[in-house]
């Protein structure tokens, strides 16, 4: 697999993608739609995920990145919780709530997957590379390959 060059290229970015897509789709309907501050929450958490993704993709260092990842891991687990809000309050059926569940899972566990493959890996970012490095705006390549992984 080519190196990951944007943050569009994260196997995880694109899951929570899909699960926003997914969220977003299922809170625009019925009651749902008017418990604004449900469906306001739970769309707030899982755009969260992908713009944490993003947004440490773009700082160009590991432990930025690892940080960022971090949090977006932790906007799963908040969803999570407010995915039993919905199923409870009547929102959601059944396999509704189990097919977000399980995208959230396994969303997060694209996320520790990658955290993991940074934390072992000797790449380090365009910003702790030296200055006399001639390798202007370019990334340096990862692997985001085999990175599922169970929490």
């Amino acid at each position: 697999m080519a190196g990951l060059t944007r943050f569009e290229d994260v196997d995880a970015w694109r899951k929570a993608r899909e699960l926003t897509r997914r969220v977003y789709e299922l809170t625009s309907h019925g009651d749902f739609a008017r418990d604004f501050p449900l469906k306001d929450q739970m769309r707030r958490a899982t755009v969260s995920v992908m713009s944490n993704i993003a947004e440490g993709f773009e700082r160009d260092g590991d432990k930025e990145f690892r940080q960022f990842l971090s949090l977006a891991k932790g906007s799963t687990g908040e969803l999570k919780a407010q995915l039993y809000v919905a199923l409870d309050a009547g929102f959601l059926s059944q396999p509704q709530f189990e097919e977000l569940y399980g995208m959230a899972t396994e969303t997060g566990r694209l996320i520790a997957g990658f955290m993991r493959y940074l934390a072992h890996s000797n790449l380090k970012g365009l910003k702790f590379k030296s200055s006399s490095s001639d390798q202007g705006d370019q990334r340096p390549e990862t692997r985001d390959q085999g990175l599922e992984t169970r929490d």
